[in-house]
């Protein structure tokens, strides 16, 4: 009993449970059986049967054939039946005790059976009832991140455990999909680092290589390693900022995103006329609470992408203001059709359209840091692509009264 009690703990316990449950139900109901029989089998002297009569006349002639005075006669007869009755009660009397003896063995008896095998019904049945547990519980032991996609799949009514085991299921699921996520944002990261370090790579050994360098030269694989270099820059930058959004944790300031998307309209006026690319501003006040920094990267980015993945002559429009108690900033584009199944896509680190793709100076982050600092300031992000071509993204943000 003590091992099962520290492999089994709750097993145990709920044998004792039900096992107590049945002494009760069982103690009750024999309690009421012995007081019903006790209760029905009273003091009172039953009737006379045959052999009590012909005691009774025995002892009527007995006095009859000793005593011939009228009056002892009768006082004869009387003590004869007082007798006779008295003899009659107390042998009613012990039969109900012994009856009652008996009937309380019998129940004690009974019991103690009923304790036993309402026990060993109640191991049987817990062990049956905690078998889920158990599946869930190896589940949970076996899963790593190397074994994430083992599945209890409990099969059965949709009872608590049912939902219990379906819940660590789903649980398992994100956490299988998290860590891919993961495995395949660290292949992206480690791949975008890597390509403009071999840039650098490359157009040294190239200079390097050759016998009579010139200044020229030496000032071009200068410049072609500076640009790497800010290319890795800017790529290390989003990858913290990314970090730093999903943490969650920053200051919260009041703010107001229609300044922010001034601000950023402003910072990419080179890069609008150099498309050129016609702007479209409705700007109405849109006040927040958030990381400020995060906020301006996140307001950047969409204004960048809007900008940086268009085409000649064409056209952006951005809007800022507030709906159903929710700050918005909405950012459209033109530039080529995007397949809608591929739009969500957009969000994931790293995923670019093959029409995006050429785009160098863009690190790929550039929504994915939009969701994550929308997720981290309770808001969302959706994005839907035009019949026409391009790209309209909204995001929510919960409002704040400056």
């Amino acid at each position: 009993m003590p091992r099962a009690a520290r492999r089994r703990p709750i097993r145990l316990r709920l044998t004792l449970v039900y096992t107590g449950l049945f002494l009760l139900a069982g103690a009750a109901l024999l309690g009421v059986t012995y007081g019903l029989v006790a209760q029905s089998l009273g003091t009172s002297l039953p009737p006379y049967g045959h052999a009590a009569a012909g005691y009774a006349a025995q002892a009527v002639k007995i006095c009859e054939a000793t005593i011939r005075d009228p009056t002892a006669l009768a006082k004869c007869t009387a003590q004869a039946q007082r007798s006779l009755t008295g003899a009659a009660k107390a042998s009613a009397a012990f039969q109900r005790d012994q009856t009652l003896r008996h009937l309380l063995y019998y129940c004690l008896g009974a019991l103690a059976v009923v304790a036993v095998v309402s026990a060993w019904l109640g191991w049987i049945v817990a062990g049956r009832a905690l078998r889920p547990v158990h599946a869930i519980t190896a589940a949970a032991r076996a899963a790593s991140e190397e074994n994430l996609g083992e599945r209890i799949a409990l099969a059965g009514p949709q009872d608590e455990l049912k939902e219990l085991a379906d819940t660590f299921d789903a649980m398992l699921a994100r956490l299988d999909a998290a860590f891919a996520s993961q495995r395949r944002f660290v292949a992206d990261a480690s791949h975008e680092l890597r390509t403009p370090l071999t840039v650098m790579r490359t157009a040294i050994d190239v200079t390097l290589a050759k016998p009579g360098r010139t200044q020229a030269q030496l000032e071009s694989m200068a410049a072609e390693v500076r640009s790497a270099v800010d290319r890795a820059e800017a790529l290390i930058e989003a990858l913290l900022t990314l970090a730093r959004s999903d943490r969650g944790h920053g200051p919260r300031e009041p703010l107001d995103v229609a300044v922010l998307a001034e601000d950023a309209l402003d910072a990419a006026a080179r890069a609008i006329k150099a498309r050129p690319v016609s702007v479209e501003a409705a700007l109405r006040p849109g006040p927040t609470r958030g990381d400020p920094v995060l906020i301006e990267r996140l307001v950047t980015n969409l204004v960048d992408n809007a900008v940086r993945h268009n085409v000649p002559d064409g056209w952006v429009q951005v809007a800022t203001g507030t709906r159903g108690g929710m700050a918005f900033v909405e950012v459209a584009n033109g530039g080529p059709p995007i397949p809608e199944e591929v739009v969500p896509s957009l969000f994931d680190p790293f995923r670019r359209l093959s029409e995006r793709a050429g785009a160098a100076e863009g690190t790929g982050l550039g929504l994915s840091i939009v969701r994550s600092v929308a997720v981290a300031h309770h808001g969302h992000v959706t994005a839907r692509a035009r019949p026409a071509g391009g790209l309209e993204v909204s995001v929510l943000l919960p409002a704040h009264s400056c």
